[in-house]
């Protein structure tokens, strides 16, 4: 069966084991590399986080209630920079949200240059559907104003309310994007642009994958890389390469090199929705899962105490607890040692484990010392 699961196989489990990623070992071949570029950043380009304030309008009904009252002074200052002075109390802002814009600003970008940015409600609009966001300057942490953003917003779905208590909403309305709707203003400046050296940055830390990016770029360019530490590898840019020409296509062709990227052996588990993520190297010790549950039920029965004839007393009603207990007989499995993830998805089969059962088998199974794995749970 090689690690394979059939859904046939998974009918009970379908839908817990949502993305269950089995432990197939992958051979070194090509169809199991990537390239540098798609696990790994060159730090010689500086990123930068951009944040603003602004106003987005044109909504139709869905915007800030009269008690935001950060949106109506915002309106009240902008109309007055305007040339026109309006009391904020007396401001209607139904049609306008406050809202935080987000976007990364690369030292790749020149003045002028244009990207996306991410738009926030901050208040309690309802929905940014049809709004346009006004002009609004992004600055840097430090608070240097490196970008303005404005254009229309698109939220990639739709909230309407049909009448008093019905509603139809599509996807979430209160976030969205202004698709080119940033340029940039003041660029930032390349790091280490004039170096030799340059940091390639793991996105995923691994002391065997920093190996493999080393060994790669020196088994094609000599002896230029060195593993650092688990998380970055130094790349020594040849002399010969090392002109305003052949630079960028020294980093183009490394960023090409593919490489089979190592990964710790980790089962990563989301109590909110029943998934499980299993990597390739998880192995299982031998060990036995007994599982069962007891059903604890409650009720509740009115008694109703009525008083004697001319004793003036009251009738009081009152409830008379039962409680019934079921335990459902445990079933037993014996899972010997494995390398396929598929013998523990069939034992869990067998004995008919729902989402939060798989979870605390995990669980019990790492105390335990049978998972042969780091359990994350998210």
């Amino acid at each position: 069966m090689n690690g394979l699961i059939t859904s046939k196989m998974l009918s009970p489990l379908g839908l817990i084991l949502a993305l269950f990623v089995l432990s197939v070992v992958v051979p070194d071949t090509e169809a199991g590399k990537v390239r540098i570029k798609d696990i790994a950043d060159f730090h010689d380009t500086q990123v930068s986080d951009l944040i603003g304030y602004g106003l987005v309008i044109g909504l139709d009904g869905t915007g800030d209630g009269s008690g935001s009252e950060f949106t109506r002074r915002s309106l009240a200052n902008m109309m007055e920079r305007l040339g026109l002075t309006v009391d904020a109390n007396q401001v209607k802002v139904k049609n306008i949200a406050a809202v935080m814009v987000t976007a990364k600003l690369t030292s790749a970008f020149d003045a002028g240059a244009t990207f996306d940015v991410t738009v926030s409600s901050i208040g309690d609009a309802s929905s940014l559907q049809g709004g346009t966001l006004l002009l609004t300057p992004l600055s840097t942490p430090d608070g240097v104003v490196r970008a303005t953003a404005q254009g229309a917003v698109s939220i990639g779905g739709f909230n309407v309310q049909v009448d008093d208590g019905n509603r139809i909403v599509n996807n979430y309305t209160l976030v969205g994007r202004v698709p080119s709707g940033a340029r940039v203003t003041r660029p930032l400046a390349a790091a280490n642009g004039s170096s030799q050296l340059i940091t390639l940055a793991l996105r995923s830390p691994d002391q065997v994958t920093a190996y493999r990016v080393a060994a790669t770029i020196n088994r094609v360019y000599g002896t230029t890389a060195i593993a650092q530490d688990a998380a970055s590898v130094q790349l020594s840019i040849p002399d010969s390469l090392n002109y305003p020409t052949l630079r960028p296509k020294f980093l183009a062709e490394v960023g090409q090199l593919r490489i089979q990227p190592d990964m710790a052996a980790k089962v990563v588990i989301n109590e909110r929705t029943g998934t499980i993520v299993a990597g390739q190297h998880v192995t299982i010790a031998p060990v036995a899962i007994a599982h069962g549950t007891i059903t604890v039920s409650i009720q509740s029965r009115p008694v109703i105490s009525q008083p004697g004839a001319f004793s003036g007393g009251e009738t009081v009603v009152t409830r008379d607890p039962s409680i019934s207990v079921e335990q459902e007989l445990a079933r037993v499995v014996e899972l010997k040692e494995s390398v396929y993830l598929s013998d523990v998805a069939s034992a869990l089969n067998r004995i008919g484990a729902t989402p939060r059962d798989i979870v605390a088998i995990f669980q019990a199974m790492k105390e335990a010392g049978a998972l042969r794995a780091e359990l994350v749970i998210i």
